[in-house]
C-alpha cells in the first residue's frame, strides 16, 4: 500500500481460530487503535470497525457495492471469503434493481404480514419445548431449531427436511472452509436441496398453495413475471437468513441469562421488558457479525486509500460496541433506550426479515423463561460454532430444569 501511516496494515482474520476465541476483543483492539485497516487474510480486504465508518459505507451503494464482481473470487458477494452459493436476491443487488425485488419481499415481511405468522411461530415453539419438557434436561440448541422449521414451513418447502436446510446453511458460514462439514454442505446437501427447491417452484406454478413460494411465482418485475431463477434467488436468501441468525441470537441470549439470573428473574417477573431486552441482545451479540462490500472506484475513505475492486468488511458487531455511541458497550443493559444498533444492517440492504426475527426471538426466549424458569447450563460443556466470522452461537448448550407438562397432545409434538 502507498500510505500505511494513514491506514495501516493490520493483523486480522475474522475467520481464524484466534478470532473465534475472542471476537469481541479482536474488534475492540482494532476499534481503539486504527479503527480501519488492511489485512492480507483471505486475499486481502479492508476492515471497518467504528460505527461512523460502518454506517457511512453501508449507506453508500455507489462506492460500496453489494453486487457480484470478479474481485475476491466467485460466490456470495457479501461474505469474505466468498462462498459457492446461488445469487441471493435482493441482497446481492444495488438500487435501482434492488428496490424492484425488495418491494416484493417487503409485502411478506412487513409487520402486518409477520403478525399473521404469530400462531405458526407459537405452535412450533410449543412443540419443540413439549418434546423435551418432561425430561428435565436437553440441549437447548434443539429447542432453538424453531426458526429453521418456521422458515421452511412458511416458505412451503418440505417440512421434514428442515434440519438438513438448517445444517447446510449453517455449515457454509460457521464451519471452516475445506472441513468435512463444509464439504458435505457445499457438495452434497446444498445441491440436493437446490434440486428440491427447483421442484417446488415448478409445482407451485402448476398448483399454487397457501405459502410464500406460491406468492413469489405470481409476482412481476418490470411488467413481466419473475423467472424461476429469480424466485430461487429470493427463496435461497430467505432460507439462509431464516435458519441462522435468530438461532444464533437466542442461543447466546439464553446462555447469558443462565449466567445472570437476576436479569432473568426481572424478565420472568415483568415480560413487558422483553422488547427492549431483545434489542439489547441484538446489539450485544450481533448474530451477523459482519458482511462485505466491494469498492467500485478509487476513493480515500477516512484516510484509507481504497482501490476499485478492493473488498471491505463492515463489522456490525464492532459498530454495536463503539464506545463513542453506546455507554458501557460491553455490558448488557436491558433498559437501554434508544438503541440504534446495526445488528440488522444499515441502509437499503437492511435485513428484510428483522420483524420475523424479532417475533421468533421474543417468542422463544419468553417461552423458555415461562416453561423452564430455573434452567441451568453446563458451562464447561458449551460448544461454540467453529468459525464465528459471520454468525456467532453455540453448537451445543446442555441444560437442566425442573420437568414440566406438555401443552399439546403427543401426536402433535415434534
Amino acid at each position: 500500500m502507498s500510505d500505511e501511516k494513514r491506514c495501516p496494515v493490520i493483523r486480522f482474520d475474522h475467520n481464524s481460530p484466534e478470532h473465534s476465541a475472542d471476537p469481541v476483543g479482536a474488534y475492540r483492539e482494532l476499534r481503539q487503535g486504527p479503527k480501519r485497516g488492511w489485512t492480507d487474510a483471505s486475499g486481502g480486504y479492508w476492515v471497518l470497525s467504528d460505527y461512523d465508518s460502518v454506517f457511512e459505507a453501508a449507506r453508500d451503494d455507489d462506492i460500496f457495492t453489494s453486487r457480484r464482481t470478479d474481485s475476491g473470487g466467485e460466490g456470495l458477494s457479501v461474505v469474505i471469503p466468498k462462498t459457492p452459493m446461488h445469487l441471493h436476491i435482493p441482497i446481492e443487488l444495488d438500487p435501482p434493481d434492488f428496490r424492484k425485488y425488495r418491494k416484493i419481499v417487503n409485502r411478506i415481511t412487513a409487520p402486518a404480514a409477520i403478525e399473521k405468522m404469530r400462531d405458526m411461530v407459537e405452535r412450533h415453539t410449543t412443540e419443540f419445548i413439549d418434546s423435551v419438557i418432561e425430561q428435565g434436561e436437553c440441549d437447548l440448541t434443539s429447542v432453538i431449531g424453531v426458526p429453521s422449521i418456521v422458515t421452511i414451513d412458511w416458505l412451503g418447502l418440505p417440512i421434514e427436511e428442515w434440519q438438513r436446510y438448517s445444517r447446510a446453511h449453517h455449515a457454509v458460514l460457521a464451519e471452516p472452509q475445506g472441513s468435512p462439514a463444509f464439504e458435505q454442505a457445499t457438495k452434497v446437501d446444498l445441491p440436493y436441496l437446490a434440486d428440491q427447491m427447483w421442484d417446488v417452484i415448478r409445482q407451485r406454478r402448476a398448483e399454487p398453495q397457501d405459502d410464500i413460494i406460491s406468492y413469489l411465482v405470481t409476482q412481476e418485475v418490470d411488467d413481466r413475471p419473475l423467472t424461476d431463477d429469480e424466485v430461487f434467488g429470493i427463496i435461497d436468501l430467505l432460507v439462509a437468513g431464516g435458519v441462522g441468525t435468530t438461532a444464533s441470537l437466542v442461543s447466546q441470549a439464553l446462555v447469558w441469562l443462565a449466567e445472570h439470573t437476576d436479569v432473568r428473574q426481572r424478565l420472568i417477573d415483568d415480560p413487558s421488558l422483553l422488547d427492549r431486552a431483545v434489542e439489547e441482545f441484538l446489539r450485544f451479540f450481533s448474530p451477523t457479525q459482519a458482511l462485505a462490500r466491494t469498492v467500485t472506484t478509487d476513493v480515500d475513505f477516512h484516510g484509507c486509500p481504497m482501490k476499485a475492486g478492493d473488498r471491505v468488511l463492515l463489522a456490525w458487531s464492532s459498530a454495536n460496541r463503539d464506545e463513542t455511541k453506546f455507554d458501557n458497550p460491553d455490558e448488557i443493559d436491558i433498559d437501554r433506550w434508544p438503541n440504534r444498533h446495526t445488528a440488522f444492517g444499515v441502509g437499503v440492504h437492511r435485513c428484510a426479515g428483522s420483524h420475523l426475527g424479532r417475533l421468533m426471538s421474543k417468542t422463544l426466549i419468553s417461552s423458555v423463561l415461562e416453561r423452564m424458569p430455573d434452567y441451568t447450563v453446563d458451562f464447561a460443556a458449551l460448544k461454540r460454532y467453529p468459525r464465528q466470522g459471520v454468525n456467532m452461537g453455540y453448537v451445543s448448550i446442555p441444560a437442566r430444569f425442573t420437568p414440566g407438562k406438555r401443552l399439546l397432545p403427543v401426536t402433535e409434538t415434534v
